[in-house]
């Protein structure tokens, strides 16, 4: 579909497509070059956790990869229709974590579930800010250097209907973020433009940390950042 048609957004609602190029002009090579800066900027960012008292812990993992053209991009899913919660939704691979599990060791089991990506505890470079979901989840996000193809990679279709690899140069599109104001909260809600979808949080806020981090090497924080009411069942 070209810029500037209608589509469906996540809520169900026609919205308008994301206008312009995703592209910045900036190509990120999978590369030692990329991964050694990655994890300098990580290793000097300094995340924060979160406490949790009814909440439900868990993890999603943001793992960087090639394509097949050697552009480091990122995976990203669509949900299973069939789900019980967040059916068909964009999300980052992920789920709860287990008991005795750190959030490492969930994220790349999860990875491993959902979409057949197996990754080593050496391939993990760092975990970025804690973020509480209105479902009543702590979401820790966790970065994961991989060069596992497109190819090897297959969704588990109970769980997940389709994956993406993402460019990380579409994370600098010129238009994001954007925030929108609604009245049930005093937080804005933050939306990344993806694939000429507006992808909102918590992936949209994971997605701009990651970002302006491990990309930019800044201290962003994101957990002011709100979802859309939609998202908080």
């Amino acid at each position: 579909m070209r810029p500037g048609c209608a589509r469906t957004s996540e809520d169900g609602h026609t919205q308008k497509n994301v206008v312009g190029s995703l592209r910045s002009g900036v190509v990120y090579r999978f590369d030692q070059d990329l991964r050694t800066s990655v994890t300098h900027h990580l290793e000097r960012f300094e995340r924060q956790a979160m406490s949790t008292a009814d909440e439900v812990r868990a993890a999603v993992a943001l793992i960087i990869v090639p394509d097949e053209r050697e552009e480091a991009c990122f995976v990203l899913t669509r949900r299973a229709a069939s789900l019980r919660s967040h059916a068909g939704q964009w999300a980052l691979p992920g789920g709860r974590i287990e008991p005795g599990e750190s959030a490492a060791d969930a994220a790349r089991r999860e990875a491993e579930e959902e979409i057949g990506l197996k990754s080593r505890p050496d391939e993990v470079l760092a975990t970025l800010d804690d973020y509480a979901t209105r479902s009543g989840y702590v979401v820790t996000p966790v970065v994961i250097w991989s060069d596992q193809r497109a190819q090897m990679m297959k969704a588990n279709a109970s769980e997940v209907e389709s994956i993406h690899l993402v460019p990380l140069a579409d994370l600098d599109h010129p238009n994001a973020p954007r925030f929108i104001d609604i009245p049930e909260s005093h937080r804005p809600v933050i939306q990344m433009p993806l694939m000429g979808h507006w992808i909102h949080a918590p992936t949209a806020a994971i997605l701009l940390q990651l970002r302006d981090v491990a990309l930019h090497g800044l201290a962003t924080r994101v957990s002011s950042y709100d979802q859309p009411t939609w998202a908080w069942r």
